[in-house]
């Protein structure tokens, strides 16, 4: 359930994320500073996502492993 939850959550920001980046596309990028902080922002989400995967998988195995 909780794993659902987190996944629902990371669903939701890369959504924002993709309309973030439309956005700025549309913007036309009048500064090379706003596509820097754009790709720093992927990066860090990227980083998140992977993070909360591995997360995830861990504490699927220690509930895997306990008693019913």
């Amino acid at each position: 359930m909780a794993a659902d939850a987190l996944n629902a959550a990371l669903d939701r920001l890369e959504q924002a994320l993709s309309r973030v980046e439309g956005a700025v596309s549309q913007q036309g990028n009048r500064s090379g500073e706003t596509a820097e902080e754009l790709a720093l922002l992927r990066v860090r989400h990227r980083k998140l996502k992977d993070t909360v995967a591995q997360e995830l998988r861990q504490l699927d195995l220690l509930l895997a492993g306990l008693p019913k």
